[in-house]
């Protein structure tokens, strides 16, 4: 399955539950509730996001660039039952990190159901046999003992302490385990 994006055809993929396609500008008010939500603020933070045009620019000035440039990037997480997009899941070249990183958030009352490991498995899972991903790392806040747990039931492992470039603060850095 595939997904159109101003021309060109990019990968979904699907779990028993989920479906994980693209980010696109219509998922605007969607990006914009993610990104105005409590935990997104706490353990990612903010990205100056108010509205559903600021949403819209930064899916196509921040998400479009890198999914055209390497063929994936951030995909909306969507429950098959009701079609309900539920967070986000992604693989990400992240400028000061080593290798893809893989990054998930959730709305709030989709938390703790196991759809953050389900979508992550899922897209571990093509980054290594869809997009040949040698490097697949991961980064977390150093309080989110949640995404921690996660990580290292996808098989990753902690291996040191990283600043991401324009930050200060110091986070975790994660690595698939070969």
């Amino acid at each position: 399955m595939s997904v159109i994006i101003d021309g060109k055809s990019y990968l979904t993929f699907e779990t028993p539950r989920l479906i994980l396609r693209p980010v696109q500008e219509s998922d605007a008010l969607f990006i914009l509730r993610l990104f105005r939500s409590e935990n997104w603020l706490k353990y990612i933070g903010e990205r100056g996001i108010h509205s559903a045009d600021e949403a819209r620019t930064y899916i196509r000035e921040k998400m479009y660039p890198q999914l055209k440039k390497e063929g994936y990037g951030n995909y909306v997480v969507i429950r098959k039952t009701d079609n309900a997009s539920i967070g986000t899941c992604g693989l990400f070249d992240r400028e000061g990190l080593e290798g893809i990183d893989i990054g998930f958030a959730f709305l709030p009352e989709f938390e703790g159901q196991g759809y953050a490991f389900e979508a992550a498995e899922r897209l571990k899972k093509a980054g290594i046999v869809d997009f040949k991903i040698k490097n697949i790392t991961a980064i977390t806040a150093k309080y989110n003992l949640r995404s921690q747990r996660l990580l290292e039931k996808l098989g990753m492992r902690f291996t040191k302490h990283v600043t991401l470039p324009n930050d200060t603060e110091e986070i975790m850095f994660y690595r698939l385990k070969h």
